[in-house]
């Protein structure tokens, strides 16, 4: 027999490190697997309950559901979801539902362009007592932003552009300030507050929060969208791409900023799934 032939049993040291870099591989195929095809078709309802000082008791108790950046014919946003989004929307019974932009996607490898018609024609089974209302993001803009109204607009989906609207509940009443997207738009806030009678309360809508900052002191509360909350949030080290000029400040939860439906950019998200999210406010 020819022992110089038989070679050594691997090493300990070998054997773990093999070990370890197979752990490694399986762990980001697992990640890669979740991140590109399995949270990015997830929907969660993401509820919370917030109190503010100056907000009037007789309005305590106000259910807003907020919707954002669906971005239609991106990855997994057919009509089987856009229906799955109406019907669970429905299903929280909110007193308002509110649309926070984006709901356009480019075409690209992995998206293509929907008109808008189509999406307005889901959405508008949105039910709820107050109403559903609607503004503009800076995708529906860079596509055709007259288009995307026109389309919301003939299904009964208005939209608040620098404009505003009265909501009576209860024996109060509030109004809801529609702010133009921050990247494509001119934002009129203090001449669409203005029109506004003294003491009203306010809960602004618009899609790109960079502009909480500037509102007046008077605004309640503001409601948006556009960040995604990053689409990533990586243990130990948060959201390494925010687009906003604020970082992470306003990446979900803050000033309420939803962190969305779609994605953008690239077709991922991970530790951010898609939500629905309604939002509770009452008086402190």
């Amino acid at each position: 027999m020819d022992f110089t032939r038989i070679k050594p049993p691997p090493s300990r040291t070998k054997k773990i490190i093999r070990g370890t870099a197979l752990s490694l591989l399986l762990l980001l195929l697992g990640v890669g697997v979740w991140s590109f095809f399995i949270e990015p078709n997830r929907l969660v309802i993401h509820q919370e309950a917030i109190q503010i000082n100056n907000w009037p008791k007789d309005l305590t108790g106000l259910r807003i559901a907020l919707i954002s950046d669906i971005h239609t014919g991106g990855p997994f946003i057919n009509d089987k979801k856009l229906r799955e989004i109406v019907a669970r929307t429905n299903q929280l019974n909110p007193d308002l539902i509110v649309l926070l932009g984006d709901y356009m996607s480019g075409d690209s490898s992995w998206s293509h362009r929907v008109e808008p018609e189509v999406t307005a024609a889901a959405l508008k089974d949105l039910r709820a007592p107050l109403g559903v209302y609607s503004v503009l993001g800076n995708h529906d803009w860079w596509y055709n932003g007259t288009k995307v109204r026109a389309a919301f607009e003939q299904n009964g989906l208005p939209v608040l552009d620098n404009e505003v609207a009265e909501i009576k509940w209860r024996n109060s009443s509030f109004w809801l300030v529609g702010l133009a997207d921050l990247w494509t738009r001119p934002q009129r806030i203090q001449e669409a507050v203005d029109k506004l009678p003294y003491g009203s309360t306010i809960v602004a809508i618009t899609h790109n929060p960079d502009i909480f900052p500037r509102l007046p002191g008077n605004v309640q509360i503001m409601l948006a969208g556009h960040t995604h909350g990053g689409q990533v949030n990586l243990p130990f080290i948060g959201r390494p791409i925010e687009p906003s000029k604020f970082g992470q400040r306003y990446a979900a939860g803050h000033v309420f900023d939803t962190t969305g439906i779609g994605t953008s950019i690239l077709p991922i998200r991970f530790g951010v799934p898609p939500e629905i999210a309604l939002l509770t406010i009452s008086s402190q």
